[in-house]
């Protein structure tokens, strides 16, 4: 497909308002600089400084960047051609943009700027997954009966997953698993046993035996030894990989094989035959299923840079024994072969997502996303009542909580609930180690914007 002529019907740029100038905002701010069809002159942050340091960041000069307190000056600002900084959405609601752009990572926050935009006619690029993962399907509903579209984003993994798997169904591709590396390799060097992860390093020797996957009929086993041994130095499950892949299966009508997905460690050429089906030797009980893998690596070798693949039955050994004869990674028995997209450039190709949006009227979602899967807490230890549940770090996890992909659900006192939905809540009573934290176990707000946003999602999707 050429872009060019993709996106030839839109000739004026689209206006967009960042909310959020966290590393993938800013990488946003930047490359929107040198992108001809799309603008970004607004941005919204924790302050208007912050923002405004946002933008300085992005390469804009000072005096291009307006501190903007009340909506008379951001519209001054605007008016004057700066870019407006701003600590509060409403002081630039009512500027002309068509798209927010919503980065916070708040499940909180972004519910209610995404609300607050599409009242007002906006189109809402919803880079919050954890705001998504709760209430992402009613979001995008409640956009569509007014008329604009709520979309995932381009340089983000479930857009992309969300694009590579549809496409293979395009071409009749039956699909056995889709997913997404984890965000950082495990560098491995042999020579001292050392294995690096997101700049930890550890020295763990007995890899080299299971480096190799030997026969390929093993390979199941030898992710099982080498997870057992990078299990004792690095976690092995991150919330945020369950939570895109949670985003994905509303999208295509995916699941978990393992609620809290099998996540083995592998390399590249293993990667068809782990996520076989069971019968063929794999992992995978049934097929459209959704999972992670650790990229497992020499130094010398590529990374799978957070990139997102699919495994695909092969019905027609003449084609796949030429594919596998120029490259492509294909099962030992050539019944399963692995095709994938290494890369996630983060703000630098959401432009893409904005002009399918605004331009075209299309969502990445696709024309069926609904609340499918649930990205349910789940207590790792006992946790006592009074416990507050803070949501923190680069990976927005919460302390001695991990996460399971279920088969979603209407709210209830006595169901598990939303991760996101219990994040930075305080808990009423106990929850022992193993099990879900329920709906009922937390204290929250009457006011909260995002569990009446799922209540609603439910009641939008009750039938």
């Amino acid at each position: 497909m050429n872009f060019h002529a993709h996106y030839a019907g839109i000739t004026q740029a689209i206006e967009t308002c960042l909310v959020g100038s966290g590393g993938f905002g800013r990488s946003y701010l930047a490359q929107a600089r040198k992108i001809p069809l799309v603008n970004a002159r607004i941005a919204v942050d924790i302050t208007a400084d912050a923002a405004g340091r946002a933008f300085a960041a992005a390469g804009f000069a000072q005096a291009e960047i307006a501190l903007c307190e009340t909506p008379e000056q951001a519209q001054a600002a605007w008016d004057a051609g700066r870019c407006v900084a701003a600590g509060r959405l409403e002081t630039v609601i009512a500027l002309p943009f068509e798209l927010l752009a919503e980065a916070t990572g708040s499940p909180e926050a972004a519910t209610r700027h995404a609300l607050m935009a599409i009242e007002a006619g906006r189109h809402v690029a919803l880079v919050s997954k954890e705001a998504d993962s709760v209430v992402g399907p009613g979001l995008a509903r409640l956009a569509r009966d007014k008329g604009v579209v709520v979309t995932p984003v381009d340089g983000d993994q479930p857009s992309l997953l969300i694009a590579l798997a549809s496409w293979a169904e395009v071409l009749g591709l039956e699909i056995i698993a889709a997913g997404k590396s984890s965000e950082y390799d495990f560098v491995f060097d042999p020579a001292t046993g050392s294995v690096t992860c997101n700049g930890v390093a550890r020295v763990l020797p007995e890899l080299r035996e299971h480096w190799l996957g030997g026969e390929p009929s093993a390979v199941v086993r030898t992710a099982a030894e080498r997870a057992r041994i990078l299990g004792q130095a690095f976690p092995l499950r991150a919330v945020p990989d369950l939570c895109e892949m949670t985003l994905v299966a509303n999208a295509l009508d995916l699941s978990a094989d393992a609620a809290g997905f099998h996540a083995p460690p592998a390399r590249i050429p293993e990667l068809a035959d782990l996520f076989a089906g069971t019968s063929d030797g794999g992992l995978v009980s049934g097929t459209r299923r959704i999972d992670v893998f650790h990229h497992l690596r020499l130094a010398e070798e590529a990374s799978f840079a957070g990139g997102v693949f699919i495994v695909v039955a092969c019905d027609n050994a003449e084609t796949w024994d030429m594919l596998a004869g120029k490259g492509h990674v294909v099962g030992h028995d050539g019944k399963t072969a692995m095709i994938y997209l290494p890369r996630h450039l983060l703000g630098v190709e959401v432009a893409t997502s904005i002009l399918d949006a605004v331009g075209l009227g299309r969502s990445g979602y696709g024309e069926d996303y609904r609340p499918r899967q649930d990205l349910v807490a789940v207590a790792q230890r006992d946790l006592a009542a009074g416990t507050v549940l803070t949501m923190g770090g680069h990976h927005h996890s919460i302390a001695d909580v991990g996460a399971e992909v279920r088969p979603a659900a209407a709210l209830a006192e006595d169901r598990a609930a939303p991760f996101y939905l219990v994040a930075d809540r305080r808990l009423v009573r106990p929850v022992r180690a193993g099990d879900a934290i329920r709906l009922g176990d937390v204290e929250i707000a009457a006011d909260s914007d995002l569990l009446a946003m799922r209540r609603r999602q439910d009641a939008l999707f009750a039938a």
